[in-house]
């Protein structure tokens, strides 16, 4: 059922364009805003809009938001080049590929882990969302390494709590271009979607408080081997925090990588892997660690890295 919302223009608005300010007072991408535009369904003052007009403060705004699209239901399949590292009657813990997500979203037409597990036959808890039942965290579709998902309910719960409260141990290994100066620290910088609402994210002054930290393993030429570790786990942030001190992960052209080190290096995807995975076992108590070895593309391009120090 569409949701009509009538409102004056916020005085900080004054002068934004049309789909900018939709962007902002809904939290739509701007896509989205000009979409719901086009179709006529956005009054100012009375009259229809273009996405590029301009409001002003004050100005009476209508708009008939369209119900938000429902997400798509796992489809159990086979998922090439999943493996599993753990599995008992509570947990299963993922060896993720490249190109997969963590489970299905509007718009994600590909492969996912939820699916890949249902497809193989193996069962996943049935709390949470029904398109994510199970997952208690995610990566990045084309970011690769060890993920956990819960087969029982308790295991669901009481890990949705142990990354609440930041007590799981996730460590990535990321090549980034350059060399960070210093060799370790930590990035504090604020994270939300990127005003060009194209999916991406970015440092926003107002956006989610975001902690990564890293240290040096090994110093190349032309980039530099980290160990990461995450404070909190916002959606892209270490892509973003990497990019925002000016050494993006290699091969990530979303997020400022050169495209001709990424080409040389035969990268299609960021190099990014969640190599290690720590935390309280949710029914034995005991502390599990699991390790995710390089996948093929990683390796091959840390070899020629290396190979030209």
């Amino acid at each position: 059922m569409a949701d009509v919302r009538s409102l004056p223009v916020p005085d900080g608005l004054e002068g934004e364009r049309v789909d900018a300010a939709l962007a902002r007072l809904f939290g739509l991408s701007r896509a989205r805003a000009a979409d719901i535009i086009a179709a006529g369904d956005v009054l100012l003052d009375g009259g229809e809009v273009a996405k590029s007009d301009r409001v002003h403060g004050g100005a009476w705004l209508e708009v008939t938001l369209p119900p938000p699209p429902s997400a798509p239901a796992p489809v159990a399949e086979a998922v090439p080049g999943m493996g599993i590292l753990y599995e008992d009657d509570d947990i299963v813990v993922v060896d993720k590929p490249i190109g997969v997500a963590a489970h299905p979203t509007t718009g994600w037409n590909g492969p996912t882990i939820l699916g890949g597990l249902l497809g193989a036959g193996h069962t996943v808890a049935t709390s949470g969302a029904a398109e994510r039942q199970g997952i208690v965290h995610r990566l990045d579709a084309n970011t690769t390494g060890a993920m956990v998902v819960a087969k029982s309910e308790v295991a669901y719960s009481r890990l949705k709590r142990a990354f609440k409260e930041r007590t799981v141990d996730k460590r990535y290994q990321a090549l980034v271009q350059g060399h960070p100066d210093p060799f370790r620290g930590t990035v504090d910088a604020p994270i939300d979607r990127h005003p060009a609402g194209d999916g991406r994210f970015a440092v926003v002054a107002g956006g989610k408080p975001s902690v990564t930290h890293y240290d040096t393993v090994e110093a190349f030429r032309a980039a530099t081997l980290l160990d990461i570790d995450l404070e909190t786990g916002r959606t892209h942030q270490i892509r973003v925090h990497m990019n925002a001190i000016r050494h993006p992960c290699v091969g990530d052209l979303a997020y400022g990588a050169d495209p001709t080190l990424s080409a040389r290096l035969g990268l299609k995807r960021q190099w990014l892997h969640a190599a290690r995975l720590g935390f309280e076992h949710p029914t034995r108590g005991e502390r599990v660690e699991f390790e995710s070895p390089y996948p093929d593309d990683l390796a091959r391009a840390l070899e020629i890295v290396q190979s030209e120090s």
